[in-house]
């Protein structure tokens, strides 16, 4: 490959629901950093939040964190890698030497934040920069496209970590949305085979059809109780609920799910919290839990199954991929429930 050009188009964050196309320059690497061209960048649930709805992102920044591509430079002391070969963006960095990450539970470093020295751009651009030892290798087959997937999947596979679910376990997920969707894939891959999916969205029940829902039903024909019938049961009550739309009606509607010792693992993010029964919850000895990001070799995990035969990978991507200038129409179409699928950015590289 050539040498690199002096500028590139990026989605540039101006305020909640306004994104430009800019002209930025190329980034360099320092010597622990490499340069991909990025092929596709996946439209994230917190992409939806900060770009369209303003949480916590400053003006000027450019998101885009799921994102597959081929390395075009390489850092003066990097090792390992070459000019040309296809790679993922992998974890971010934890320490590896406290007691969460000796356990084998990175999510909850205790030194996450420190770990995070700088920020730099994403990848709703053409060209990304990222540590050496952050990306991984594509297995051999899988479409970048397809490796785009990667790390929503590895949340997908926390959450189902998470709630320690097993063949032969019955599992309600809220939401199809893209983790949703994810993680009615990887249950049935794994094996599970009752998967009730909770979907206001016709859109969405489709898809979660087509990945193998046993059951797919609307929000408004489940069974939610009065704090005066602590113990009665949902006639669909289930051993796992996977929440993924952090909607509080679901949140609370999918707490109502739960059968006799049963879990409820919250995946999707939301600000409007919910209550729960704490009379249902001591008498049926319910648990309720949070999934943060990715397992140890989360991401390893997650492109294997992305390689494997006969995963739906194509179901899981929305078939129309956007360009830049296409973002913020996208966001619409997500938070709306219009876009079933998983929405790919791929930036258009100018010769």
């Amino acid at each position: 490959m050539g040498p690199l050009p002096d500028v590139m188009a990026a989605a540039v964050y101006q305020s909640p629901g306004v994104i430009a196309v800019e002209e930025r320059p190329v980034p360099r690497p320092k010597p622990d950093q490499l340069v991909v061209r990025v092929h596709a960048c996946g439209i994230c649930g917190s992409d939806i939040h900060q770009l369209r709805d303003g949480w916590g992102f400053q003006p000027g920044a450019v998101a885009g964190h799921e994102w597959s591509g081929t390395i075009v430079a390489l850092g003066d002391d990097v090792t390992g890698w070459s000019v040309g070969e296809l790679v993922v963006g992998g974890a971010s960095p934890r320490c590896g030497t406290c007691r969460r990450c000796l356990e084998g539970k990175p999510s909850q470093c205790e030194d996450r934040n420190a770990m995070i020295t700088e920020h730099t751009d994403g990848a709703f651009a053409e060209y990304v920069v990222a540590r050496a030892g952050g990306v991984l290798r594509l297995p051999e087959g899988l479409a970048p496209r397809h490796a785009a997937l990667a790390e929503p999947m590895a949340v997908a596979l926390h959450g189902i970590t998470r709630s320690n679910v097993a063949p032969g376990d019955t599992v309600m997920v809220f939401g199809a949305g893209p983790i949703g969707a994810l993680s009615i894939a990887a249950l049935r891959s794994m094996g599970v085979e009752e998967i009730t999916v909770v979907e206001p969205h016709e859109g969405r029940r489709r898809l979660a059809a087509d990945l193998g829902a046993s059951a797919v039903v609307d929000p408004a024909d489940l069974e939610v109780f009065p704090t005066w019938e602590p113990e009665r049961l949902s006639s669909r009550a289930v051993h796992v609920v996977l929440e993924c739309s952090g909607h509080r009606a679901a949140i609370e509607a999918g707490f109502n799910q739960l059968g006799r010792g049963g879990i409820l693992v919250m995946v999707g993010a939301g600000i409007d919290h919910p209550t729960f029964d704490i009379n249902r919850m001591i008498l049926n000895e319910l648990t309720v839990t949070g999934s943060f990001v990715y397992d140890l070799g989360g991401f390893e995990r997650a492109l294997e199954l992305l390689a494997s035969d006969g995963f739906p990978a194509d179901l899981l991507i929305d078939p129309a991929d956007v360009t830049l200038d296409g973002i913020t129409d996208a966001l619409e179409g997500l938070a709306h429930g219009r876009i079933a699928g998983k929405v790919m950015v791929v930036p258009e590289v100018r010769a």
